[in-house]
């Protein structure tokens, strides 16, 4: 993280810290899943001997003295409530990822269908990184340069508590959506999704097109296949003319567990830390998997003994 730039300090004045206010976002827990792991994990290593001002941060955080929190292309901006009367402004900035490079990363995530089935059951695949990585780049920061910080207070600290409670705010919020790292960097889930969509449609379009296309005869029109349907006998017709071809069933396992509890999200009134799809996805993927087994005779049902 580079260092932070400062605006000219506030003038103290004295008097008891101005409470949370009531539009305060109030962080539960921060890094729930792998993607928000990252993100905060980057935090604390900018700041690995500080851990007092990240503690205040998170502080900060949960009591929700972050407020007015934005994110777009590039930027996150936020306002944080803290000894003044006035609160501080927290700017942080990311490169936007240009055309050419989203369209490498997007050609990447096309080759994998796991790839789209995990972003549509709104989750960020494991190994996404793979993809950006194919481009030149990464979804996450990695160096001091990548993320730049700016706050209006006095603490000339990077980061400040002001600037820690942000970026934990912000972890949460992309716990609860990944696709924020994609507006973060440049592109929103529709674009995301529409772009896969097309990078995979293309190959399919192109076989069926293909496919479709008959020999042409000597007249320069595709030849048709003709039948002509011999003489049947009455009982013939349910009679199998021919022995049926062995069917070879598979079933495969999904790309991803509980996607439709993913994409419901969690329902009014919900006060779990972990969303539905978190506390019920291993039940569900544990029904899924032990209904394959007993589908491909895999295993047998377990009978419940006489106790």
């Amino acid at each position: 993280m580079s260092p932070p730039a400062r605006w000219a300090p506030f003038p103290r004045e004295a008097g008891p810290k101005p409470p949370p206010p009531a539009r305060g976002i109030r962080m539960k827990r921060a890094g729930t899943t792998w993607w928000g792991k990252r993100w905060v994990e980057a935090l604390e290593r900018m700041a690995p001997d500080d851990a007092g001002r990240l503690a205040r941060g998170r502080t900060y955080a949960r009591t929700g003295r972050t407020h007015d929190l934005t994110v777009k292309p590039g930027l996150v901006t936020a306002r944080v409530t803290g000894s003044q009367p006035r609160p501080y402004k927290v700017i942080l900035t990311i490169a936007r990822l240009d055309d050419a490079t989203w369209a490498k990363a997007i050609a990447a995530m096309a080759k994998r269908a796991s790839f789209a089935a995990e972003l549509l059951a709104g989750r960020m695949p494991e190994d996404i990184e793979s993809a950006f990585r194919s481009a030149g780049t990464s979804l996450f920061p990695e160096r001091p340069e990548d993320l730049t910080t700016a706050c209006s207070c006095p603490d000339m600290a990077n980061p400040c508590k002001h600037v820690a409670a942000t970026h934990y705010v912000l972890g949460e919020a992309f716990d609860k959506d990944p696709f924020l790292l994609f507006e973060l960097r440049g592109r929103t889930r529709e674009q995301v999704i529409e772009a896969i969509r097309a990078a995979r449609g293309a190959p399919a379009r192109a076989r069926r097109a293909g496919a479709g296309k008959g020999a042409p005869c000597a007249g320069g029109a595709p030849a048709i296949a003709t039948v002509t349907p011999g003489k049947m006998a009455a009982k013939d017709y349910d009679a199998w003319r021919e022995a049926p071809p062995a069917l070879d069933v598979a079933l495969e396992p999904p790309a991803a567990h509980a996607a439709l509890l993913s994409q419901l999200g969690a329902p009014p009134g919900w006060t779990e830390e972990r969303s539905p799809a978190e506390l019920l996805g291993p039940l569900l993927r544990a029904a899924s998997e032990r209904a394959r087994e007993i589908a491909m005779a895999e295993g047998a049902p377990r009978g419940r003994g006489r106790g």
